[in-house]
């Protein structure tokens, strides 16, 4: 077992348990290590977001151990309860709904308490969706910025990513579906129209990679309200910097082929030039200016 009286080596430890960090699967149930399932036998009470959730992936391994529910809304409560559990002797396992626990998850509060009493920590590593996003978003991995969710407010939204637009690393941030399509816009409006990618339902049936620039991605979802777990990539100023440095870009004459083909479908439908653009720039996350001044472009305006 472990607790407070021996390792699975066998050797003696502290009177105290101990509390480990153990990350689940993002979706795929199979995602999971044989040290994870080890201490998750063996620890004494399992503390998690959704009991249900969590008992979905124990059953799934032939699990049977007490759960206890630890989330945003119980967890200055919750934490003091397993604390005395900690001290008491007893092994605890903490675990996120997806992925390694106080990533965007609760956790800190339960993980401070441990370090003031000097209780140990143990993380048991694996799943996490911004490293998969990374991994495999064919954007600068070497170096990154993890900023979390954006704030949902478009005021602060827009404050926190005119704070990132220097950043000189690859940026992932989560995101709701409900919110993809302003963050795609703000970051667009913000940042310049930036390569980024789309990581959704990561390691489950229905994932997928959309890549692209930010007005393409926004264009996209506007079109097709996405679904599911959201990890948003963008890369850095320098990468954006280069690229407006080069020769010009075929997604900019993509972008402006768009806009003019969109503009016109909208004036067949009914509504006159200036409303068609308008529209159609919201659609593309583009400014009015920026709009009229790509038709002036194509010298279809």
């Amino acid at each position: 077992m472990l607790d407070s009286r021996r390792t699975m080596h066998g050797e003696a430890t502290s009177p105290r348990g101990r509390l480990y960090l153990v990350a689940t699967p993002i979706g795929n149930l199979e995602d999971i290590s044989l040290r994870a399932l080890r201490v998750l036998r063996e620890a004494a009470v399992v503390a998690c977001e959704d009991t249900r959730q969590t008992r979905k992936l124990l059953v799934r391994h032939g699990i049977d151990r007490g759960l206890v529910s630890y989330h945003e809304h119980n967890e200055r409560e919750r934490a003091r309860e397993l604390l005395d559990r900690l001290e008491a002797g007893a092994s605890v396992a903490l675990v996120s709904d997806a992925g390694m626990p106080l990533i965007s998850d609760p956790g800190l509060h339960l993980v401070s308490l441990c370090v003031e009493r000097e209780i140990s920590v143990i993380p048991v590593p694996g799943p996490s969706a911004l490293v998969a996003a990374l991994a495999a978003s064919g954007l600068e991995a070497s170096e990154f910025l993890f900023v979390g969710f954006l704030p949902a407010r478009a005021g602060e939204r827009a404050r926190k990513l005119r704070e990132l637009a220097g950043e000189n690393r690859t940026m992932i941030l989560y995101e709701a579906p409900h919110r993809l399509l302003a963050s795609l816009r703000a970051a667009r409006e913000v940042l310049g129209d930036r390569k980024a990618v789309v990581a959704r339902e990561l390691t489950k049936l229905h994932e997928e990679f959309r890549r692209g620039r930010l007005a393409e991605l926004a264009a996209h979802f506007e079109r097709h309200a996405p679904r599911g777990e959201i990890t948003l990539v963008v890369a850095s100023a320098d990468d954006a910097l280069r690229n407006t440095t080069a020769a010009p870009q075929p997604a900019a004459d993509n972008l402006g082929d768009s806009l003019a083909s969109r503009v016109a479908q909208l004036e067949r439908e009914g509504r006159d030039r200036k409303a068609a653009l308008k529209r159609a720039a919201r659609e593309l996350g583009l400014s009015k200016r920026e709009a009229y001044r790509l038709l002036l472009d194509l010298r279809t305006w």
